[in-house]
């Protein structure tokens, strides 16, 4: 072991700037994932109804596109309509009109509040319109009156016009304060794990909101319509494009394309609600599509920093393809006025203009101005809020967890089971993974040897332009057969493989006295303790040359970015961990040992099922529940780990380096009545 000191010379002094380089490919801070976020965000752009439009194709394939978009939003299977037990707690009134202040629970326990507002006397049935709003906190010493307060002008000029309208809060800052930033801030990112988007819950609080209208006596149910502003203008959105009675509607600054969201940073601005859990990888204009050929005016500022009018005039013009292609031209409208992101009253008027023509079939000189007539404390719903509410815990349950798996019977059984999983990870899950597998070899960077050990670096392209770095080290009189190791790092193991190359003493000490070195050296935590044989260190993206960079803030941010691309960064992080075994393999010529610790067991465990003739899969720190763990979309609608374990378990063998045989009793269960229940090895 005495001669292996010297690699301790050879990794801290001649080889140190090699190893440590930045390659010729990679500029500093963030420029390569910006080009990489141009480039999917491009194609997407490029995908989304694309030129020419066949009006009778477009009707026919409609209702698949629908589905999915029920789909993203968490509304397949639509949920069940229960009785929305509504009940009205409290009215008001203010020069003619009536405010009722109303709440109905859209699922049970799921309370949505808000304020009715109709003319004092009501001898015909009106045209109704429900108002979505969007993030205006009105709140006193503690107690919220719902963001419906803060638009009540809107509601009450509606009635004051001959209308009945009713304006709902949403979950985040309505009466009761439930959550819109589950991975803008608040580290929830298993919401994309579950499918969930608060963005579900608001469309469908909104297409309940209408069952309550319809329901009215006052109002005519096939004359309908929606508007909101920001958050309210993307809820709109939603309500319109997947309900149909809906028969006009005006979303005011809700809505730009993935490249103003993505390219131009402007998510950063944007809570969840914003955004559906793009499965299918839509750009916007998709969504907005939906509503041809009923009447739709596009609503925005021209100075707004979060729906810029670059990102708003290209959604029109796509979505004007769809309605030109249906002969609905005059359907569709553009409304730009001067201004910031802000309620104003050019953006008002014209709505209101909107409405009196396609609900009404008029169009009067509009004279009196949206004003606000009643005090918070009027329109307030509740005097003590419910205690059996599930408003301000929905995310926890409106999209439903798939539930434990059942052992298969036989052979034939697991055998469908597996082909259905596996058919929902690659169109579910994986399906902003590449068409095409970009089977790149790696290519040298530079090396290095001496009488004992041989190191060479390596970059390896796993999709268009995402090059990422492998090490490779090899012991100069390696026996033929000995194995081949691949061994993921995170961050943090970047880092000390870093600091190993900077301190000839710390690899020294390791290699003397691996893992109880003490505070003799930095032992790098275990990183090179399988130098029995061939050994790659590989940092997929995000890590190391890659990391992401900036503050914390502006790294959430980045991460957020490829849940709109239809992605997730964990997600892209499984298949560049499969390219690079695949490049491994193809390399060696040997099967390849894939060993991972920490935040990339999972990832590796996933990864482990895509690639063929693995030898070993090694893993310590695998969470048994994927919720636990690194984020992958929609996964845990269908599975959670233990299916995965299984199917794995299955190819090759496998290693739990600290698990415990209780938390997999499913994988070991399948694998002794498949026949292979050796497979999972569990070590201290």
């Amino acid at each position: 072991m005495k001669s292996l000191l010297l690699i301790g010379l050879f990794f801290g002094v001649s080889a140190h700037h090699l190893l440590a380089a930045d390659p010729p490919w990679a500029t500093t801070g963030q420029d390569w994932l910006d080009a990489y976020f141009e480039r999917e965000t491009k194609r997407l752009a490029d995908e989304t109804l694309k030129n020419p439009i066949d009006g009778k194709d477009w009707i026919e394939d409609r209702a698949r596109k629908v589905d999915q978009l029920k789909e993203m939003l968490g509304l397949l299977p639509e949920p069940e309509r229960t009785p929305l037990n509504a009940e009205i707690t409290g009215t008001a009134e203010s020069e003619g009109i009536v405010v009722e202040n109303i709440h109905f629970q859209s699922r049970p326990g799921l309370y949505v509040t808000g304020n009715l507002y109709r003319p004092k006397e009501v001898k015909e049935r009106l045209p109704a319109i429900l108002y979505v709003c969007g993030h205006g906190r009105v709140k006193k010493d503690g107690v919220s009156y719902g963001n419906k307060t803060y638009y009540q002008h809107h509601g009450a000029w509606f009635a004051r016009h001959g209308y009945v309208c009713l304006t709902i809060d949403t979950i985040q800052l309505g009466e009761l304060e439930g959550h819109h930033h589950g991975t803008h801030h608040l580290n929830m990112w298993w919401w994309n794990s579950r499918g969930y988007t608060p963005a579900g819950v608001e469309a469908w609080n909104s297409i309940r909101a209408l069952d309550y209208l319809q329901s009215r006596p006052e109002v005519d149910g096939e004359r309908l319509g929606v508007t909101g502003r920001s958050g309210g203008g993307a809820y709109s959105w939603w309500t319109a494009a997947l309900d149909e009675r809906v028969k006009a509607a005006v979303p005011v600054a809700g809505i730009t394309d993935l490249e103003n969201y993505v390219v131009d940073g402007c998510v950063e601005g944007h809570c969840d609600c914003m955004f559906m859990v793009n499965t299918y990888q839509w750009d916007y204009a998709m969504v907005a599509s939906l509503v041809a050929p009923r009447p739709l005016l596009i609503a925005n500022t021209d100075k707004d920093r979060i729906f810029p009018l670059g990102g708003v005039g290209r959604v029109h013009e796509k979505v004007k393809r769809v309605y030109d292609a249906l002969g609905a031209t005059e359907n569709l409208g553009l409304l730009i006025t001067e201004g910031p992101h802000s309620d104003t009253q050019q953006l008002r008027v014209p709505a209101f203009h909107w409405f009196n023509r396609h609900l009404k079939g008029e169009e009067p000189t509009i004279t009196v101005a949206a004003e606000k007539l009643f005090q918070p404390e009027e329109l307030k719903v509740f005097e003590e809020l419910p205690a059996k509410e599930r408003t301000t815990s929905i995310h926890d349950s409106f999209v439903a967890k798939a539930g434990k798996p059942r052992l298969p019977k036989n052979e034939a059984e697991w055998e469908a089971m597996t082909k259905n999983w596996r058919k929902l990870l690659s169109e579910q899950v994986f399906g902003g993974w590449p068409k095409n597998a970009n089977n790149s070899d790696m290519k040298m960077f530079g090396y290095s040897s001496d009488e004992n050990m041989k190191l060479e670096v390596f970059d390896l392209e796993t999709q268009d332009s995402v090059k990422l770095r492998l090490y490779k080290i090899t012991p100069s009189k390696r026996k033929q057969n000995e194995r081949v190791m691949l061994k993921v790092l995170d961050q943090e193991q970047w880092k000390q493989w870093m600091r190993l190359l900077n301190d000839p003493r710390s690899v020294a000490l390791l290699l003397e006295y691996p893992l109880s070195a003490n505070d003799q050296g930095d032992t790098g935590n275990g990183l090179l303790d399988d130098l029995d044989g061939t050994l790659y260190l590989f940092a997929p993206r995000g890590v190391g040359l890659t990391e992401l960079v900036g503050s914390k803030k502006k790294r959430i941010q980045t991460r957020r970015r490829y849940q709109l691309l239809g992605q997730t960064m964990d997600g892209m992080r499984v298949w560049d961990i499969v390219m690079a075994a695949r490049a491994v393999e193809r390399k060696e010529k040997a099967r390849v040992v894939l060993s991972a610790a920490g935040e990339m067991a999972s990832n590796a465990t996933i990864a482990s099922l895509y690639i063929d003739g693995l030898a070993e899969l090694q893993v310590e720190g695998l969470p048994t529940d994927i919720q636990d763990g690194p984020d992958y979309l929609n996964i845990l609608r269908f599975m959670n780990m233990p299916e995965i374990i299984s199917m794995a378990s299955e190819r090759h063998a496998f290693v739990m380096k600290d698990g415990d045989k209780e938390d997999w009793r499913y994988a070991l269960k399948v694998g002794r009545r498949m026949g292979w229940g050796t497979a999972i090895r569990f070590e201290e």
